[in-house]
């Protein structure tokens, strides 16, 4: 029997509008009251998260920052922190600066930006859905490198790098692979959401990547909560779609993968359940632990 399920949210759990179907609400629920340990393994900041671990009646832990820290909901503190140096956070910041690519800087509060588009965007539009409570922090700064370089204490999780050229994106990559003591993640196709505006509904697309510390991993973090809670491998299964979950799909007892995700994903899985916008989570949920 799988006793801690880690799930990845973007394009696994949440669909295109970003949000979680009533089916998969339902299921997440039925596995918890089953004694199913479930962990929400994201690169999204602790308080968007937070938010969602609620709305699905998780108690026990998430991982953010797509294994940066691990957090323990009932103790309300981070239990496990990998986080990315603040010099290497200004080198990145300075190569986009000079290039003029969009980037966003995550720290355990706050999502930093100089303007609101791709993801922050998103973030921001889910926003305009949520109680001030449970709102994604976000934070517009003018001088970036400015901004950071006076922080005190902050901790930084990751910092990602968009782009709708793909020439001009892989151009940056390159330069910010340089940087020793970090970790750049290899993702090949483009994020793909939806924005509802009214009865609108607005594409973002655009390429991107993440950038943490070295060996900072989803699998990382799902090793750690698995030795704290005594479970062997083989009672670990993983769900997602994207290179930031390979590790954790490649290593778990049972590794899933959405349909439609990234090729090499799909070549690792174990299985393989339907896409986010067709109840896949729950559909891997109901085969495999109920």
């Amino acid at each position: 029997m799988y006793k801690l399920v880690a799930i990845d949210l973007d394009g696994t759990m949440l669909n295109h509008y970003g949000e979680i179907s009533e089916r998969t609400k339902e299921t997440v629920r039925r596995c918890i009251e089953k004694g199913v340990e479930i962990v929400l393994a994201s690169g999204r900041p602790i308080d968007s998260i937070k938010t969602i671990a609620e709305e699905l009646g998780i108690k026990g832990y998430f991982i953010a920052g797509n294994g940066a820290l691990v957090y323990d909901l009932q103790k309300n503190e981070m239990i496990y922190e990998n986080y990315i140096k603040k010099e290497k956070v200004l080198e990145i910041i300075k190569i986009c600066e000079e290039n003029s690519i969009a980037y966003n800087v995550y720290t355990d509060k706050v999502i930093l930006t100089t303007n609101l588009k791709f993801n922050v965007l998103y973030y921001y539009k889910e926003n305009l859905k949520k109680e001030e409570n449970k709102q994604t922090n976000i934070s517009i700064v003018e001088n970036m490198y400015e901004y950071v370089e006076n922080m005190k204490d902050e901790k930084f999780l990751k910092i990602t790098i968009c782009d709708q050229n793909s020439t001009i994106f892989h151009s940056i990559i390159k330069k910010v692979k340089e940087i020793n003591g970090i970790e750049v993640l290899d993702i090949s196709h483009m994020a793909r959401k939806i924005i509802k505006q009214g009865t609108e509904e607005i594409p973002v697309e655009y390429f991107y990547t993440e950038i943490s510390a070295s060996n900072v991993d989803k699998w990382e973090a799902i090793e750690f909560l698995r030795k704290r809670m005594g479970l062997a491998k083989e009672e670990v299964m993983a769900i997602g779609d994207n290179i930031n979950d390979k590790k954790m799909i490649e290593n778990a007892g049972m590794g899933i993968a959405m349909k439609g995700s990234t090729m090499e994903i799909l070549k690792i899985a174990r299985d393989i359940t339907e896409t986010n916008d067709n109840d896949g989570v729950a559909s891997a949920l109901e085969k495999h632990v109920l």
